[in-house]
């Protein structure tokens, strides 16, 4: 029996799948044709109304089936934000992948799956290509997306080009895109680095719900959100979308060079760093604009 793959998006100890998982996965990936209720028109407007999106560059988005890579923030809830404001303005149909660990529990998992999400594993990102779909993936992933508050707005891709070598095999350009905002939907009363050594922390391993093998980098930070709860901060949200990057296209058996995965990895991160930039100036710029209300609730 071939043995299961490790997670090329992944350069740590990703759960690894059987081969009878991915060949699921993608039987259940293949029969979503819509967001479900995450692209309703009730959710969408929530997250106008809510966050009040900033949203520029969409003239940037190529025709062609396209690679979505973004900086990831938020506790994850980026893609949430993202992904409908994709489908309604955009028209796109975007397949977020995810973190194998969140659909790995089959009732989390076949939820995200039916709102479009998939595994961040090659071979259902080779399918999805195959198919001709829009991707979505942060390669920052669980790391990056609990980083701590010093942190902020910087990628965190540690030694990772998967997404290059699946644009590459499959011929999909790249759309960077930059988040600003989701950062900031939470205050870390305990970061992610120092939670194992904390009280809740030191609680949970003795309960055995964290063991020696548990990932660090899904290790949580402690939020406090809008009122100390865990509802996000209405923080006004700016995303943009830059100009698509090409990949030259390296067909299945042949391999991508290294010159050619830290170009397009280091172009396609310095066009992310670039908007993170633009869109930290431009919300400095318009702060004064937002209501009375949600500069208090984002203090």
């Amino acid at each position: 029996m071939t043995a299961p793959k490790k997670n090329m998006f992944e350069k740590h100890d990703s759960p690894v799948l059987a081969p009878e998982e991915i060949a699921q996965l993608i039987e259940k990936a293949r029969a979503v044709d819509d967001m479900g209720a995450l692209g309703s028109e009730r959710v969408y407007r929530l997250i106008k109304r809510y966050f009040s999106p900033t949203v520029v560059g969409l003239e940037n988005i190529t025709s062609k089936n396209t690679l979505f890579v973004g900086n990831h923030s938020g506790f994850g809830l980026d893609g949430f934000l993202v992904c409908p404001i994709l489908y309604h303005e955009a028209g796109r149909f975007v397949r977020a992948m995810g973190d194998n660990a969140l659909l790995q529990n089959s009732k989390v998992g076949d939820t995200l799956i039916k709102s479009g999400m998939i595994p961040a594993h090659p071979e259902v990102c080779s399918a999805m290509m195959e198919d001709g779909v829009d991707l979505l993936v942060f390669p920052g992933g669980a790391h990056e997306a609990i980083k701590s508050e010093a942190d902020k707005y910087t990628l965190l891709w540690k030694e990772r080009y998967g997404f290059v070598r699946m644009a590459a095999r499959h011929g999909y350009p790249i759309t960077p895109f930059a988040v600003v905002g989701a950062d900031e939907f939470y205050d870390q009363v305990i970061e992610s680095r120092e939670f194992a050594d904390s009280l809740p922390g030191k609680l949970l391993k003795k309960a055995g719900v964290i063991t020696d093998d548990w990932r660090d980098d899904m290790m949580p930070f402690i939020p406090k959100g809008v009122f100390s709860t865990l509802l996000p901060k209405p923080q006004h949200c700016y995303i943009a979308f830059g100009e698509p990057i090409s990949v030259p296209r390296y067909p299945k058996g042949k391999t991508v060079p290294k010159s050619v995965l830290n170009r397009v990895r280091d172009e396609t991160a310095a066009s992310i760093d670039t908007m993170l930039r633009d869109m930290l100036l431009l919300r400095v710029q318009e702060k004064r604009k937002d209501s009375f209300i949600r500069r208090l609730l984002t203090r």
